[in-house]
């Protein structure tokens, strides 16, 4: 079976002549394993020399439960020699993040590249504890560029642009597809629905009793399963805390908390609202999105049976959201959304201390440029100078005021 090529493997490749540890951290079942294989793999074809240490083995915990004993298995594998290192499931490791940074400090000729998913031990302590020695990478779930090149047996590799505008209908079809079953890769390689049903379950399970039970020691597991699910059949909502403790049967402050483990685990990305005036504009209340659509339909119960243009609407906003968040992803650039106390909205807002783009998002093969009352109303108090509206097909332009607002097919996103 073809693999998924994924666009972070070239990226990591170009750092693995760094000497800083290179951190990939992602969503549980992304595939960093498998991209870990591959760069090992590639550097073994070259004459390197490379291990690869894996904290769900058993044989392998030996090696992490001291410095010593890691360097005593590092010695072994290359001596004085220039090797590679693979370490995986680093969330595993209590200290993870001491533990690697007295390691780098001894200045080893080895190059580490290490792996987890998402836990706090990830994002937080080792993100402090290395501090100037490592380069996080992110790898999300397959993305849907990745996908087509997937589908299309990478026929259209570099060209996939250009195939999205002659091929109309199978450019449809493949977004109905991946806005149904998400980017998990398992779930992409499998063919039959009953087997990607199964795998997604198994990750879902696996998500909330291991990322979530055992590393972050959530004591109401079925409550935060239950705001997960909530928080998926009202993507892209005003989030209300009240509200949510009041469904769940827990205090806000555990809500809150609950939100803050969920975005620090790669399930939802949790999206403020753009203001200026505090008393017209919505302030405080966010809005939550999730990393992949596949989790979020399961969530709900509709994983493979989107159909209904405002079921699929709905998902696809949550598809922009994340390719937005893609195109910002190293930029100083924030995400959030737009709504007055009067009801106008706005779907995305980007901006920075001198710039803002208002984004909406239209499910639809728009045949017109139309502006809706709520994106004039932004444009005529912002004067942003672009403002998009996402859709389908159309591309077009037209002008209000001085700001120039561009039609764009979503696979013209940059």
């Amino acid at each position: 079976m073809q693999k998924i090529a994924r666009k972070l493997f070239n990226e990591l490749k170009k750092h693995l002549d760094s000497r800083e540890i290179s951190l990939i951290v992602g969503p549980r079942q992304s595939g960093k394993t498998t991209l870990m294989l591959e760069l090992k793999s590639f550097l073994e074809q070259k004459g390197d020399r490379a291990v690869l240490l894996n904290l769900d083995f058993e044989s392998d915990k030996v090696f992490f439960e001291s410095q010593a004993n890691m360097l005593k298995k590092l010695d072994l594998e290359f001596g004085t020699n220039k090797g590679y290192v693979f370490i995986d499931e680093i969330q595993r490791k209590e200290n993870a993040g001491l533990f690697l940074k007295g390691l780098y400090d001894l200045n080893l000729p080895y190059k580490f590249i290490v792996s987890g998913s998402g836990s706090l031990e990830l994002k937080e302590k080792i993100h402090e504890s290395l501090a100037g020695r490592k380069r996080m990478f992110e790898l999300g779930t397959v993305s849907f560029e990745e996908f087509v090149d997937f589908k299309t047996e990478y026929r259209y590799r570099g060209k996939l642009e250009e195939f999205f505008r002659l091929e109309n209908d199978k450019t449809e079809a493949f977004l109905v597809e991946y806005l149904n079953f998400g980017g998990y890769p398992r779930v992409i390689l499998e063919q039959e629905i009953s087997e990607k049903i199964k795998i997604i379950n198994e990750i879902f399970r696996s998500y909330i009793e291991k990322d979530i039970a055992y590393l972050l020691n959530i004591d109401r597991v079925d409550a935060f399963g239950m705001l997960v699910r909530i928080l998926a059949s009202q993507p892209g909502q005003i989030i209300k805390y009240s509200k949510l403790a009041q469904e769940i049967g827990i205090a806000v402050a555990t809500v809150k908390n609950y939100l803050w483990y969920a975005e620090r685990t790669f399930s939802v990305k949790i999206i403020k609202p753009f203001f200026k005036n505090h008393r017209k504009e919505i302030t405080k209340s966010p809005v939550a999105y999730f990393y992949d659509m596949g989790l979020l339909n399961f969530s709900i119960g509709l994983f493979g049976n989107l159909s209904q243009p405002e079921q699929l609407g709905f998902v696809f906003q949550n598809f922009v959201a994340n390719r937005l968040g893609e195109k910002i992803q190293y930029t100083a650039q924030n995400l959030g959304y737009w709504r007055t106390l009067g009801g106008a909205e706005v779907d995305f807002i980007l901006s920075d201390s001198r710039t803002v783009l208002p984004v909406e998002v239209k499910y639809a093969k728009l045949k017109e440029a139309k502006v809706t009352v709520s994106l004039r109303n932004f444009i005529e108090k912002y004067n942003p100078k672009e403002a998009w509206v996402v859709n389908l097909s159309l591309k077009a332009e037209i002008k209000i005021r001085k700001t120039v607002v561009k039609f764009i097919p979503f696979y013209e996103m940059r």
